[in-house]
């Protein structure tokens, strides 16, 4: 049991840096005040495809480890560990 607490708690590990990674490399939702006078770009190629660019890829990304990361998390404070 032991060398499967430290290989989850190794898996863990690299989750939870890979979260960062793309979460930082996401860009910001926000448009600020330019974005609420011109009303955005939600109608434009771009807006409309977004869940096929890179950045649709990084949401993707993000929902993937933020569910492992909610799921590690619980197995490994079970209580069944030494």
């Amino acid at each position: 049991m032991a060398v499967l607490k430290t290989i989850l708690t190794v898996l863990y590990v690299l989750v939870c840096l890979a979260l960062i990674v793309v979460v930082v490399m996401q860009e910001s939702k926000a448009e600020g005040l330019s974005g609420a006078l011109t009303g955005g770009n939600s109608q434009s190629y771009w807006g409309k495809n977004k869940g096929r660019s890179a950045e649709g890829l990084l949401v993707k990304l993000t929902i993937l480890f933020g569910a492992l990361f909610i799921v590690l998390s619980i197995v490994l404070q079970l209580r069944f560990w030494p």
